[in-house]
């Protein structure tokens, strides 16, 4: 196999999993969560990533005729070999 096809394949691969949210996860009493990696490379914030969690958030309560109420906002900053990633906990409001 050719060694640039591999190496082509394995960061495609990281990429897309790197990508993933968990999707909206109830808690209890009317909170959820979502948690999402960013596919940030390099060093800093993933900003991109809150974008996502944020739209994600606000489709989900929007189905109610709702807006989302940030109960906690847990970011970590992608560094050498680890990949950013987003926690939100909603309410619906």
């Amino acid at each position: 196999m050719d060694f640039k096809f591999v190496l082509l394949t394995l960061v495609l691969s990281i990429f897309l999993i790197a990508c993933t949210s968990t999707g909206v996860i109830p808690m209890d009493k009317g909170t959820y969560m979502i948690g999402k990696r960013s596919a940030q490379m390099g060093f800093g914030p993933p900003e991109g990533t809150k974008a996502d969690v944020y739209i994600e958030a606000n489709e989900f309560c929007a189905k109610n005729q709702k807006t989302v109420k940030t109960i906690n906002l847990k970011m970590v900053d992608s560094g050498f070999a680890r990949p950013g990633s987003v926690e939100l906990t909603f309410s619906c409001e």
